[in-house]
């Protein structure tokens, strides 16, 4: 047995009796209720939050987390410059803002680059390539590429002073851990959420993923990876195909649940005893409690994967009809019906932002692939009563420069862009942060991206401070801290 935790060689006392009462089988289950807090020691216990528990009363139940894979533009979306389109052509220093860029004290300060130094500043401003309307009752400018998202702006909470680190696609790494590339890898955000709370539904993953480009399954693992807290708080990948949900997650056509039942019973025999044999492989520990779950998805996945269930006026709403929005779409009504079974944690990718050139059509397809289908999630949420509970979140890797590359396209630019919030909480119809006249840096209310982190956190009830275990000391920025200023 596993008494790496017990002091003196002790052993808890309702473990010790799990173990002897329930032969090689509790053996086995012992391990696996120290993992999840129920036979722990207790200094071990009170380094963690309790399994399930909030912390305190939760505004939020569920997460929902879109997130743009190659760099949204923040300057067509949704914060607007018009100083870069009246000063277009001209450079940085030749325009009044090259003080503003250049002598800032955050310029180029924190970027940390494979290269050993920062990108170039790609400095001839290019034009805004789409215009913008004051939208909903609250008058907050969006973008013409965003008028279905825009139609929901009175819900949603857009921070204007995001920053990063990293101007390379590990950015999509940092957004989700906190940590550059270069300090390895860390848990995600999900991870932290599956490890304070679990689930809320034990027929179901407890954070799921789904989207992302060819060859760069949604984001790279490492963007929702449960690190050293563990496997089983890394996310499940699901498909959106009834027949074939989860990748080999289905015993074959012609294996039939009885059968499924008695393979998986063997499984769990033979795992036990290797888990007690090795109680120190997480791994091991993680398989072990996998199978039973496998068994319980095998029968509840294809049923929430099922879209046909749902009314034609509800896949219409979602886009399900065009095939330019299905396929995020569907993955929106997916994460839906998701967290309506209670799921913690979705995560949906959408690829092919990375507009270093012909950023117009590039944007001009991307934002129609998502706008329908977010705004769709919103308001189908907002009718059923289940936008107070759950809490969405649009976030990318970071902005576009304000200047031009290629002639027609934007760099990467980690100085300054926006996310929004709705649900859950938040308060919507606000404007948080901003950034200088051309939208290169982050100036007012400059937020770091583990400020989302604690935002997301507090919604759900856990104390961000409290999130660390035994050995694995975080820094202050790991935590971040709460935007009280979007919170209702």
């Amino acid at each position: 047995m596993n008494h790496s935790h017990s002091q003196c060689g002790r052993v808890n006392r309702r473990a010790f009796l799990s173990d002897v009462g329930m032969g090689f089988t509790g053996l086995a289950l012992g391990s696996m209720l120290a993992r999840e807090g129920l036979a722990k020691d207790d200094a071990h216990a009170e380094a963690m939050t309790l399994n399930g528990n909030p912390t305190f009363a939760p505004k939020a139940k569920s997460v929902i987390w879109y997130f743009m894979l190659g760099g949204t533009s923040h300057l067509e979306s949704f914060d607007p410059k018009p100083e870069v389109t009246k000063h277009a052509g001209k450079t940085i220093k030749e325009s009044p803002y090259e003080q503003t860029v250049t002598g800032s004290p955050f310029y180029r300060k924190n970027v940390r680059d494979f290269a050993g130094t920062p990108r170039e500043l790609m400095g001839t401003l290019y034009p805004l390539q789409i215009g913008f309307q004051k939208r909903g009752e609250s008058g907050i400018e969006v973008s013409d590429w965003w008028p279905h998202v825009g139609s929901c702006i009175d819900d949603i909470a857009v921070v204007r002073s995001m920053w990063t680190t990293d101007n390379d696609h590990a950015a999509q790494l940092q957004f989700h851990t906190g940590r550059h590339i270069f300090d390895g890898f860390h848990p995600s955000i999900g991870s932290w959420v599956h490890y304070g709370l679990g689930s809320l539904n034990d027929n179901l993953p407890q954070f799921v993923v789904m989207g992302g480009g060819p060859g760069d399954c949604c984001g790279g693992v490492g963007a929702h990876d449960g690190s050293y807290l563990g496997p089983e708080h890394s996310a499940v990948t699901m498909a959106i195909d009834p027949n074939n949900p989860l990748p080999f997650g289905t015993p074959g056509n012609n294996v039939t649940v009885a059968e499924r039942r008695s393979q998986l019973d063997l499984l769990n025999e033979l795992n036990g005893l290797a888990g007690v044999e090795y109680p120190d492989d997480q791994a091991m520990r993680a398989r072990i409690k996998s199978y039973e779950m496998a068994f319980r998805m095998q029968m509840s996945v294809p049923e929430v994967v099922r879209l046909s269930d749902e009314t034609q006026a509800t896949q219409d709403l979602y886009g399900l009809n065009d095939p330019a929005t299905q396929s995020v779409g569907r993955m929106s009504l997916t994460a839906r019906r998701l967290v309506e079974r209670g799921v913690r944690f979705v995560q949906i990718y959408d690829d092919g932002w990375d507009a270093h050139a012909k950023l117009k059509e590039n944007h001009t397809t991307r934002s129609k692939a998502v706008d329908k289908p977010i705004a769709g999630l919103l308001k189908d949420l907002k009718q059923r009563g289940l936008l107070d509970e759950t809490l969405v979140v649009f976030a990318t890797e970071f902005g576009r420069t304000p200047g031009a590359e290629k002639s027609d396209g934007r760099d990467h630019h980690p100085y300054g862009f926006s996310v929004w919030l709705a649900g859950g909480g938040i308060k919507g119809g606000t404007v948080h942060g901003s950034t200088d006249e051309i939208g290169f840096h982050a100036v007012e209310h400059r937020h770091y991206v583990t400020d989302i982190h604690a935002t997301v956190l507090h919604q759900l009830g856990l104390d961000h401070k409290r999130l660390e275990i035994p050995g694995h000391k975080r820094l202050e920025i790991d935590f971040g801290m709460p935007i009280q200023q979007i919170i209702a």
